[in-house]
């Protein structure tokens, strides 16, 4: 029997439920760690992952055996009960409904990396709405804004 062979590079992006500003850096890391943990045990890669307060991107090398969005329903579930669980925030938490899914080529997933490790810095430049209405301009993709995350004003 032949065996699936594949070379899927994806990120994805998707915010806290009205943009709040929810994911500190005091734990930051172990919600990563935690999204990275779901990625690896559903026989994914984790090549790089920031957590902003209000947003992440995770880059991963897909495995064609599970749907992806299957796989972010898993990750938005499983880390929105991992912050619940060890109280990191007080007040209710969700991640908001929809996902932005970016695909890349191997010979740019270098600067995908530098990109999404440097978030901090990227963001003082750009704001998130700027930012993923630019990632939906660069992919060509079509989005009426009214079905767009909410935005707050930044």
């Amino acid at each position: 029997m032949p065996n699936v062979y594949s070379q899927l590079y994806i990120q994805i992006v998707f915010a806290v439920k009205g943009r709040n500003s929810l994911i500190k850096e005091e734990f930051r890391e172990r919600v990563e760690k935690f999204i990275t943990g779901i990625v690896k045990n559903r026989g994914h890669k984790p090549l790089a992952i920031y957590c902003m307060p209000d947003h992440i991107h995770l880059l991963i090398g897909l495995k064609p055996n599970l749907n992806l969005s299957d796989l972010v329903g898993d990750i938005k579930t499983g880390s929105n009960k991992f912050i619940k669980d060890n109280n990191f925030i007080k007040s209710k938490f969700e991640w908001q409904t929809g996902y932005g899914a970016f695909s890349y080529s191997k010979s740019a997933l270098n600067n995908v990396v530098k990109y999404i490790l440097n978030q901090p810095e990227h963001h003082k430049k750009r704001t998130f709405k700027e930012e993923y209405i630019t990632f939906l301009k660069k992919f060509e993709i079509e989005y009426d804004e009214k079905y767009l995350f909410e935005w707050v004003e930044e």
